[in-house]
């Protein structure tokens, strides 16, 4: 642990490596922004499975590309996008997840809404 500590602060101290900073086990902070997203080729839909795409990953070092996926769906489950977002020059990391609840985010939870999956409804 104390290397890991001595290592940060002289990386930081150089200001050239972008060192991550873990909130928990599934955010990740770094300094620098991720490249943009890769185009992929989706292929066809596959019945009971949801494509994953793909995102960059943060290695501890540098980003990697890791590639889209099917995986097999969840009944009465949403599967939320890995996602970064930028907070005061900060690169956040959100791995994806599967959730229940609010699919379209209206507010109403899926088992009392007409129509869990409409995001246009008000």
């Amino acid at each position: 642990m104390k290397k890991l500590l001595l290592a940060a602060i002289a990386a930081s101290a150089l200001g050239t490596v972008a060192v991550p900073q873990i909130a928990s086990a599934d955010v990740i902070v770094v300094r620098t922004a991720p490249p943009p997203p890769r185009n992929e080729v989706v292929p066809a839909a596959r019945r009971g499975y949801v494509w994953t795409p793909g995102y960059w990953n943060w290695n501890g070092h540098r980003y990697v590309w890791t590639n889209g996926k099917y995986v097999k769906a969840r009944h009465g489950y949403h599967y939320r996008e890995p996602s970064w977002t930028e907070t005061n020059g900060r690169w956040e990391f959100r791995r994806g997840e599967w959730s229940r609840g609010d699919r379209d985010g209206d507010g109403v939870p899926n088992r009392y809404d007409d129509r869990p999956n409409n995001p246009n409804r008000h």
